[in-house]
């Protein structure tokens, strides 16, 4: 038996069985969580902080669509409060599908559609049925949580580390040796929490991996190669990026490849947490009764709004516009402000705005001493330097399984205002230059 030495009032030391599971010991919580309890501290006492870090939007900034919030008013009142089906409403379900054909160039038959509690429930739910303990899963990072996922389901997870100079997204070179033997491939576009996106040409080649390993495998009993594209923020998109996805690029690959959804960001509609997973029939079933077992269901009031606004174009270019512009227009100031600083001479550097609601930002201030002689060696230095002496709350790539201390952070632009931006970006300055090297 696995104990723990505790010490009794008194000083009498006891022993006594560990009390949580294996697994609930090594999983660690949110980095991000952990910040904004200090961000909530300083603000209680006080302190002005332009907080760029929770992935979500401040409502006084950007509301969700009128539709939807309508929608859910009207479906309450006449009484949708029961148990949803475990694929989901039909009507939502067939919006979806209706949404792909439009958009994304999908012919997605219905049994195709899983509607989930969010996307977090998909992604859980894909890697719980494709995944066996011991099975490898392989990821780019920096990464939004698919280290915690393969922890969850006892695979091995495979971190691919990713450059600023592919603009933290992984190349078919990166991917290669790690795809041999792998059971699943997680991919994101628009990329938490770069705020990058792939291209036709990137994407493609890494999609032609994913066939020549599955055609390697064709025969031998081994079983598939999965492919996951997560890609919660592709309606956010700026200038000239357009979204890429893998079946509008190699159809083929549908047998293998998973689509995870949500309205969460596009909609500004976090709370809400109506999410989707779009593929392959048998494996959609499996997730969906798995997640039942867990109640992962999206109320059936905010299903009905949602298939309702997902079937309004009209609706949604209305939102769309305004909510686009309020983003860019804060993810541009970031930018420019951090590049005036850098063509100034200070350390400080930053990626143009692509897609999502994040900048990549670096602030290579390692090594740099502070006047009462602070030397910051590591991201979290950093970290902590910018948030106490600016008032600048950034969350460093470490957060997203990062591992090397290059300085560089994700900041989020859905919560603060123009205004705040603007107040803060001096307060940056003044405190990148107080410091020496």
């Amino acid at each position: 038996m696995e104990t723990t030495t505790d010490a009794m009032p008194g000083g009498v030391a006891t022993t006594a069985a560990r009390r949580q599971s294996r697994l609930a010991a090594g999983v660690a919580g949110s980095q991000i969580l952990k910040i904004s309890r200090e961000i909530a501290e300083l603000v209680a006492q006080g302190r002005t902080v332009c907080n760029l870090t929770i992935g979500d939007f401040s409502s006084a900034e950007f509301r969700i669509p009128p539709v939807l919030e309508e929608g859910i008013v009207q479906a309450l009142r006449a009484g949708a409060t029961n148990y949803p089906p475990s694929l989901g409403v039909p009507a939502l379900r067939e919006a979806i599908r209706e949404q792909y054909s439009a958009e994304l160039g999908l012919d997605v038959p219905l049994e195709n559609v899983l509607v989930t509690a969010g996307a977090r429930p998909g992604i859980y739910g894909l890697f719980r049925v494709v995944v066996d303990p011991g099975d490898i899963v392989v990821f780019p990072v920096p990464t939004w949580n698919n280290t915690y996922y393969a922890l969850l389901v006892g695979a091995q997870g495979i971190p691919v580390a990713t450059t600023a100079e592919t603009a933290f997204l992984p190349t078919a070179a990166m991917l290669e040796r790690p795809l041999r033997g792998a059971r699943l491939l997680a991919l994101n576009s628009p990329l938490n929490p770069a705020g990058t996106c792939f291209d036709a040409e990137g994407l493609g080649a890494i999609c032609d991996l994913v066939l020549e390993e599955n055609a390697r495998r064709k025969g031998t009993g081994e079983r598939p190669l999965y492919l996951m594209y997560d890609q919660v923020y592709w309606m956010l998109t700026y200038g000239a990026t357009r979204h890429v996805h893998p079946l509008a690029l190699r159809p083929e690959l549908a047998p293998f490849t998973v689509y995870i959804d949500a309205i969460s960001k596009s909609y500004a509609a976090t709370g809400l947490r109506v999410g989707w997973a779009v593929g392959p029939a048998d494996l959609l079933s499996h997730m969906s009764d798995l997640l039942g077992h867990v109640g992962a269901w999206a109320a059936p009031p905010v299903q009905l709004a949602t298939a309702a606004l997902l079937r309004d174009p009209g609706a949604i270019a209305a939102f769309h516009e305004p909510m686009k512009l309020g983003l860019q227009a804060r993810l541009d100031r970031l930018f420019h402000g951090l590049m005036d600083m850098k063509a100034r001479g200070l350390p400080v550097d930053a990626f143009p705005p692509a897609g999502a609601i994040y900048l990549s930002a670096r602030f290579a201030l390692n090594g740099r001493v502070h006047a009462d002689g602070r030397r910051l060696e590591t991201n979290e230095d950093v970290r902590e330097y910018l948030l106490h002496e600016a008032g600048f709350a950034a969350v460093p790539f470490q957060a997203f399984g990062v591992t090397e201390d290059t300085g560089w952070f994700r900041l989020s632009a859905g919560a603060v205002s123009l205004e705040e931006i603007d107040r803060a970006l001096p307060r940056v300055e003044a405190a990148v230059r107080a410091l020496s090297r």
